[in-house]
């Protein structure tokens, strides 16, 4: 069993003073698959049979989410940065601790799993979340690959399962 943990770096004061910024590219260059399939296992069988389609946060949760959704044989939808997909697009605008940001993504159907690589306020993780069901989306799961513990409770009534808890 793979000590995931061990492939994860630390980077104190990074991208600004006082944040401990937690480097997942060692583990994915070196364990991809076995990241993907413990990530995978978070969800039942009957939940994968659940799913129509994988939705990524820009950008991390892209990385994660796509290479998931080949994995599975699912289809992927991207959630971007306002202003990166052409239209049509259904948006969504959310307050940060340091300002505005919007998310995007092309409306759509059917039963979707988030995944993104980081959960800490839940402040992204949440607008992408209600921009899935704005978009005409059902969501049905949330994944990602490490909570910081800095929020407790589900988001859009779902629990966030997570295969790294700091």
């Amino acid at each position: 069993m793979i000590d995931f943990r061990t492939h994860v770096t630390e980077t104190p004061d990074f991208p600004k003073a006082g944040i401990l910024f937690r480097d997942f590219s060692p583990l994915l260059r070196s364990h991809l698959g076995e990241t993907l399939e413990a990530l995978g296992n978070l969800l039942t069988p009957a939940e994968w049979r659940d799913l129509d389609v994988i939705a990524g946060v820009d950008a991390r949760g892209f990385m994660l989410g796509a290479a998931m959704a080949a994995h599975r044989g699912l289809g992927f939808v991207a959630l971007r940065k306002a202003g990166k997909l052409p239209p049509p697009v259904q948006r969504f605008s959310y307050q940060l601790e340091y300002g505005e940001a919007t998310l995007e993504m092309h409306p759509g159907q059917g039963r979707l799993l988030l995944v993104d690589d980081i959960l800490a306020t839940g402040g992204t993780l949440g607008a992408a979340a209600r921009l899935c069901h704005r978009a005409g989306y059902d969501l049905k799961a949330i994944l990602v690959l490490a909570d910081l513990g800095l929020r407790e409770g589900p988001i859009e009534g779902l629990p966030v399962r997570s295969l790294l808890q700091y």
